[in-house]
């Protein structure tokens, strides 16, 4: 299974928002079972985008529970201009 996350902070965090979403890229791929995370800036410097691909569903799970556990930020806040986009992908 697979994630799309689109996130998109205001200018004054996209350096920030970043490394953030670096940080919590990091932990993923430590977890068992998470193939691939990666941090992705758009063309036009809006959007800051996750893109995460996992064996199973239970490696998902797992992977969240990692990055709750190492404390890292994952909330949307005020530093984020408009809600996120996030698209869950299956295998066909």
């Amino acid at each position: 299974m697979g994630m799309v996350a689109s996130h998109y902070p205001y200018p004054a965090h996209r350096e920030e928002f970043v490394l953030r979403v670096q940080r919590v890229a990091e932990e993923l791929r430590r977890t068992p079972g998470c193939l691939s995370a990666d941090c992705w800036v758009s063309a036009e410097g809006e959007a800051v985008v996750s893109i995460v691909q996992w064996e199973s569903e239970e490696a998902f799970a797992a992977s969240f529970a990692a990055v709750k556990a190492a404390g890292l930020d994952i909330a949307y806040d005020e530093r984020e201009s408009r809600p996120r986009e996030i698209v869950r992908l299956v295998a066909p």
